[in-house]
């Protein structure tokens, strides 16, 4: 178990499914929890769920935290808050197939932050395994029928998306500058941080006359999200990033809409086509050929 959870593929690849699970838990949110109520919801869980656990590395580790509480606050404000409120507010507005697109620009993005701050500068195969699996993901959510791409009409909700990618994009390449804290401590602070940073954006909502209060359905999909794509995933992003560098471990993120798609399938009742068989090839080829690229020319910072 140990080999298995210090291994960053599969790390980053738990990561994606879990993720993969967000998309469609905050689709189905919709009409049940509003979306600013739901992300403060979620950091509520999840501090509850973590504190127990960490709370004794927040101790111990309480001075590197309070120099750095500035730069902490906006990790989880901006990376946690600011991304999931974004991104469950996009779902009220457009499709699943319009998010799930401008969410897969987030490695083009870290590529650009990675070479802007730190000169490092993708290699050929970073990038041709970035296109496969960009390729992978329009043939996805095209459900095999590229020509449906042309078809698609920007909204409030894509540009919601879209500065959720940038937020997300930014958030990954600053981690460059975290701290060296315990995963426990770091994650129970940023989560601490994301809490409190929403309540704010709960109050606009609730002022708005906009809040809408979880039904029993509702409050399923909180939790959900509040354990796996919270707690599980943000965790393992993180130690995959300290592992394998940004550039590697935000070309996972285009597995989400694969496993979107597969558990769409499970949960959801849809078919699976054959097309999503080939969108996984595509993927899955376009992530070993850039940890090909790394593996000859590891990433350094």
């Amino acid at each position: 178990m140990r080999r298995v959870l210090s291994n960053p593929i599969v790390l980053l690849t738990c990561v994606a499914l879990f993720w993969g699970g967000n998309a469609i838990a905050g689709k189905l949110a919709v009409g049940h929890v509003s979306p600013m109520l739901l992300t403060t919801l979620r950091w509520l869980f999840a501090v509850v769920f973590i504190a127990p656990f960490a709370l004794v590395k927040v101790r111990e580790q309480w001075q590197i935290i309070r120099e750095n509480m500035l730069m902490l606050f906006l990790f989880g404000a901006f990376g946690f808050a600011g991304f999931n409120a974004l991104f469950y507010h996009a779902l009220n507005y457009t499709s699943a197939i319009n998010v799930t697109i401008e969410q897969s620009i987030m490695p083009l993005i870290v590529f650009f932050g990675n070479f802007l701050l730190f000169k490092l500068k993708p290699s050929a195969l970073q990038l041709v395994g970035f296109s496969l699996t960009l390729f992978g993901v329009a043939i996805t959510v095209s459900h095999g029928d590229l020509s449906r791409l042309l078809l698609l009409n920007l909204n409030r909700g894509d540009a919601l998306m879209m500065l959720a990618a940038l937020l997300y994009g930014a958030y990954t390449v600053t981690l460059r500058y975290k701290p060296a804290l315990h995963w426990q401590a770091m994650i129970f602070v940023l989560a601490v941080s994301a809490l409190l940073s929403s309540l704010l954006l709960a109050y606009f909502e609730y002022q708005s006359g906009k809040m809408l209060f979880p039904d029993l359905h509702g409050m399923g999909v909180v939790l959900y999200i509040a354990i796996f794509p919270s707690l599980l995933a943000q965790s393992l992003y993180i130690r995959g990033v300290e592992m394998v560098g940004g550039n590697r471990a935000n070309l996972f993120i285009n597995l989400v809409p694969v496993f979107g798609s597969i558990l769409a399938v499970l949960i959801l009742g849809e078919v699976l086509h054959a097309y999503h068989i080939v969108a996984l090839l595509l993927v899955v080829a376009g992530i070993l050929l850039a940890e090909r690229s790394a593996m000859m020319r590891p990433e350094v910072g």
